[in-house]
């Protein structure tokens, strides 16, 4: 049996067919352990750490970072038996082996750690692979690595770096490697590649300490409760290096940049061009008087146990379509054909605006949480899409979508419905607005709401009842949620 295995780019789930290779975490010559991350991937919904699937020793690497691949090629080369001693001269250049199936994603997530890998202490978030960085699943890992700027096409690749040369006459002829990326050496910004246990992660977020600013000084280098308060006292702390800002446009002589059409964008663009030519659209528009939402929010925010809660007007907006859902269950459903789809469950879409594009991430089951279990989850949403470690999972499955334009400004917007959903709820910016109140003009804290829907499925009336009690809860919760529930 030959000890080059052949590591081909795995089935990443969702119908994804390619993958563009961000960065290579190992190079040509290096030892790696079973589970260890080798390789970032960019799918067209989320950036991904691929794990070895065997121990050994790196013998090739055959494409470079930016370089886009099919399911199936295969990305790297490894010597699962380095020890046996020098490799015999292939009669030809190293090809796949064509007996090795292509690895799914399950058969990724089923490989067990190696032993030598140690254990990892009851209650630790995030145990530590070798080289120091986060054992993880395919496209469930947290990201310790910055996405690099792929070049465009025709760029020249790295340098390529050969292989250590065996003890032998002939050198064992393999692809052409490339080099990976030299670290930079920056601690890592979030807080998901940290060692911490749960009540440790929580008294940080109490004290609004990060927790990847810290230095562990608990076992396997763990954050302990007594980092954090160090950190709150504001004695001295070991701070990571703020990133780079992005890079600034390259214009050639033509004063005119070329932009590859790929990944999220690309897919984003598919999926709108879709929906907006296949999906009968219709928006309506409704303002509202929201000063005693805010007010709810300003007492929710003064109570003890939601003190160290992040709550903001979008918590409330999506309380309100929960709730509206509930009434027009019609709304959450989906035009399958020769059938409508009703679904009793609400995955609760929330788009994200992230430096790889726009992505809609969204809380499962969403109708079945608590206010203070849907304030946690839109937390962990929104800053896991903003630190790019969603995975495409929590991308899949969305029945309704809210998108929060407000925070840019603006007033509302028309927006286009996500393939498979029937309805798009648009937040626009809370304004002080003179408004009439109880027959006086006054200044009231006032936002304006977009429903777009499929008409397929929602006529006039159906989405004019339900974007009307989506207003009603907003303009005045506490009465609503006595005569709703």
């Amino acid at each position: 049996m030959s000890r080059i295995k052949t590591f081909n780019l795995p089935d990443l789930g969702e119908g994804l067919t390619e993958g563009e290779i961000l960065a290579w975490l190992v190079k040509v010559g290096d030892t790696i352990e079973l589970n260890q991350p080798i390789v970032e991937v960019e799918t067209a919904k989320a950036a991904v750490e691929i794990p070895a699937k065997w121990a050994g020793q790196v013998q090739a690497i055959h494409h470079p970072e930016g370089t886009t691949v099919e399911v199936g090629t295969p990305i790297i080369a490894i010597d699962t038996d380095p020890g046996a001693g020098p490799l015999e001269a292939p009669s030809t250049t190293a090809t796949p082996s064509s007996d090795l199936p292509t690895p799914s994603a399950a058969s990724l997530a089923a490989v067990e750690v190696a032993p030598a890998e140690g254990m990892i202490e009851p209650g630790l978030i995030g145990g530590a692979a070798p080289g120091g960085r986060t054992a993880v699943l395919v496209g469930y890992g947290p990201r310790t690595t910055a996405a690099k700027r792929r070049p465009r096409k025709g760029a020249v690749p790295a340098q390529a770096v050969a292989a250590p040369a065996p003890v032998t006459p002939t050198p064992p002829p393999v692809a052409t490697p490339v080099a990976a990326p030299a670290q930079n050496g920056r601690a890592a910004t979030t807080t998901g590649g940290v060692l911490a246990k749960p009540p440790v992660r929580k008294l940080a977020k109490d004290l609004g300490v990060d927790l990847g600013t810290l230095t562990g000084s608990g076992p396997l280098g763990s954050i302990t409760r007594e980092d954090v308060q160090q950190a709150a006292s504001g004695a001295s702390v070991v701070v990571a290096e703020p990133i780079a800002a992005t890079t600034a446009p390259s214009f050639g002589a033509d004063r005119e940049q070329r932009i590859p059409v790929k990944g999220v964008r690309k897919l984003t663009a598919e999926n709108m061009s879709r929906s907006a030519f296949t999906a009968p659209h219709v928006t309506e528009f409704l303002t509202v008087d929201v000063t005693r939402a805010m007010k709810a929010l300003d007492r929710l925010r003064g109570r003890r146990e939601w003190r160290d809660v992040r709550v903001s007007p979008l918590l409330l907006v999506a309380k309100a379509v929960l709730l509206a859902v509930q009434r027009h269950p019609m709304v959450n459903s989906t035009w399958a054909g020769d059938e409508i789809v009703v679904k009793e469950y609400v995955n609760l879409g929330i788009a994200a605006a992230t430096e790889r594009g726009l992505i809609v991430p969204n809380v499962k089951d969403a109708g079945r949480l608590s206010l203070r279990e849907l304030a946690d989850a839109l937390t962990d949403l929104v800053q896991t899409a903003k630190s790019g470690r969603t995975s495409p999972a929590a991308m899949s499955g969305g029945t309704l979508t809210i998108t929060n334009v407000g925070v840019f400004g603006v007033d509302t917007g028309t927006p286009i419905l996500p393939p498979g959903e029937s309805a798009i709820l648009a937040f626009g910016a809370v304004r002080e607005m003179p408004w009439v109140h109880k027959g006086k003009v006054k200044v009231r804290q006032v936002t304006t709401l977009g429903l777009s829907f499929d008409h397929r499925i929602i006529d006039g009336e159906l989405g004019s009842k339900f974007l009307r009690d989506v207003g009603d809860f907003l303009t005045d919760p506490e009465a609503a949620l006595l005569a709703w529930t």
